[in-house]
């Protein structure tokens, strides 16, 4: 058994489109129109065949309330995987990407979490060497 996908919950399709792929650097892998939303999935360009990020519209009643607690307490959403968390901050802050939590070193790992303008708190974690 592995992964295939995983979810975040979205305020606009199209905007986390341009995020996700124009920003972070992620790829669409599915578009696929269903009515008045989309099957809208990115993935890694390291791992194009890997696990799927389904950028999933918000419009579920539960879902506002769920996402605004996670974000009034600073939990992320999901979390990425970096080589280099400072580095990917500097790249990601000269996009224009506001971080609600600097680099901080967590005990043999290294995280950092963001704003990712569609609703949501992302972290990105740099794991030691070898993992």
């Amino acid at each position: 058994m592995r992964i295939y996908l995983t979810q975040v919950f979205v305020e606009d399709q199209a905007a986390a489109e341009k995020f996700y792929t124009e920003v972070l650097g992620f790829r669409v892998k599915h578009d696929i129109p269903l009515g008045d939303a989309r099957w809208l999935t990115v993935v890694s360009p390291d791992a194009p065949d890997g696990t799927e990020l389904l950028l999933e519209p918000n419009g579920h009643p539960a879902v506002g309330p769920y996402t605004r607690a996670l974000v009034a307490d600073g939990i992320p959403a999901a979390s990425f995987a970096v080589d280099d968390v400072r580095a990917e901050c500097d790249r990601l802050q000269d996009k224009g990407v506001r971080f609600t939590q600097p680099p901080t070193d967590m005990g043999g790992v290294t995280i950092a979490v963001f704003d990712d303008t569609c609703g949501n708190l992302i972290q990105i974690v740099q794991l030691p060497a070898g993992s």
